[in-house]
């Protein structure tokens, strides 16, 4: 049994690296597909994934989603003073990213459509995360004149991270390559609105988030028809009630087990 959670092409940010650690992680991956009896993906986006990138036939595949803990991220916050601790209005409304500052997570695509947003409307955008783009987002930032809209966090601990979650206004997760993203259920359990790429298989649009294509003219469309509906979308509402029935652990665990029989029946 193989479980992939993503692949070493998708981590690249959809390209295939030509560095030798690249083609050995590849190899490998490929190798576990062939060898094992069955392989499970963690998404219909990542199932597709592995099959095109890899030729796993389709009989060896199930698909089994990930899942969190409810109440791991949602708890009553003071938004306003959590706003205020970094020096923005306590009402201003505030888009958070959290992850990777990496070109597969795609905030180089949130910086340039925030510049969008900006144009039409006063907002904030806060950036938790390190990695290789952390840089290059901050100089863009600069450049673009909207340095001052921006925080950037780098590595968070925790409760940073979770007090964010709880006093944003919504969840942007602009990645253009997303294998299951696991921020989307984070962002529901803080009964989060999101506004996600195509690259990412969870939202049902218009009701649980919104989709945007993967470039910043669509993230900017989406975020601006989030935020100018806050006082009465229930987007982050429904996608809590979807986490709590679809991303439950004990759904996840007895569809693992399931999996599990069935292969040892058939050897």
């Amino acid at each position: 049994m193989l479980t992939f959670h993503s692949t070493e092409w998708g981590r690249n940010g959809n390209r295939h690296g030509g560095w030798w650690e690249a083609k050995e992680i590849s190899h490998r991956e490929w190798l576990g597909g062939y060898e094992c009896a069955e392989v499970i993906a963690t998404s219909t986006i990542l199932r597709k994934e592995i099959q095109h990138i890899y030729k796993i036939p389709d009989y060896k595949l199930s698909e089994i989603p990930n899942g969190i803990y409810m109440g791991k991220i949602g708890k009553e916050v003071d938004r306003g003073k959590v706003k205020q601790n970094y020096g923005i209005h306590p009402f201003l409304p505030v888009v958070l990213f959290t992850g990777r500052m990496s070109y597969q997570k795609g905030p180089d695509m949130l910086v340039e459509a925030a510049a969008k947003v900006l144009k039409k409307r006063d907002a904030g955008f806060v950036l938790i995360g390190e990695g290789e783009m952390r840089s290059k987002c901050e100089n863009r930032a600069h450049e673009l004149g909207i340095k001052d809209s921006f925080r950037f966090l780098g590595y968070a601990p925790d409760n940073t991270v979770r007090d964010w979650f709880n006093a944003c206004d919504l969840v942007c997760v602009p990645s253009r390559n997303e294998p299951f993203g696991i921020v989307v259920l984070e962002a529901w359990d803080a009964k989060k609105p999101v506004v996600a790429s195509e690259a990412v298989a969870l939202v049902d649009n218009f009701r649980t988030g919104v989709v945007a294509y993967k470039n910043p003219k669509s993230i900017a469309w989406c975020l601006n028809y989030v935020l100018e509906g806050l006082d009465h979308n229930k987007m982050g509402e429904k996608g809590y009630s979807l986490l709590k029935k679809r991303y439950n652990w004990k759904n996840i665990a007895e569809e693992t087990i399931l999996v599990y029989e069935n292969v040892t029946k058939g050897t």
